[in-house]
């Protein structure tokens, strides 16, 4: 999935605790966003393994969502949000296709690395390939949610991560051929 496809299935999962508690919808948006995006900075090392954690990521999250429940200052929720998001980003990873940069005529078999177990978790291709249209599809659902229950900067974001996510689902399949030239 797109960066922005998992930054908005954070806000999505952040929503609810935000129209329960929306003193702290602020650090729960920016902590959800920071999430969903942050795993996929190891693109520049070994992608999908070495910020995805989807098993050792349950741990931490769940801490944090305990210390979020019995301290509930901006500085945690906003941790606990992170820490959650983040840990949802890797474990969604395995819907997808391969981490390939063309997986339409070079399919990877390695969705994201199980830590755990030493291993890499195979992809179910349940949205193709990161930009697929129904990668783009499910960002636009799940931006919902964010631009219900969110205000201030979010829901400019949400709307620049839909017009990027469109954007780069329109060009997606053309990259390879655009870089190799």
């Amino acid at each position: 999935m797109m960066a922005t496809t998992h930054a908005l299935v954070g806000l999505a999962l952040v929503a609810p605790v935000a129209v329960v508690v929306p003193d702290v919808a602020a650090p729960l948006a920016a902590g959800a966003i920071v999430g969903g995006i942050a795993p996929d900075l190891d693109l520049f090392f070994v992608h999908r393994r070495t910020f995805h954690f989807p098993v050792l990521g349950a741990a931490p999250a769940a801490a944090a969502m305990i210390g979020a429940a019995v301290v509930s200052t901006p500085a945690v929720v906003g941790l606990a949000a992170f820490l959650t998001v983040a840990w949802f980003h890797a474990m969604t990873d395995v819907i997808g296709g391969g981490a390939g940069f063309d997986p339409w005529t070079n399919p990877i078999e390695r969705a994201v690395f199980d830590h755990w177990h030493g291993r890499w978790i195979r992809p179910r291709r349940w949205i193709r390939y990161d930009g697929a249209p129904e990668d783009a599809a499910l960002g636009a659902i799940l931006a919902i949610p964010a631009l219900v229950v969110f205000d201030g900067p979010v829901r400019p974001l949400v709307g620049l991560g839909l017009l990027c996510s469109v954007g780069y689902a329109l060009v997606r399949r053309r990259l390879p051929s655009w870089i190799d030239e």
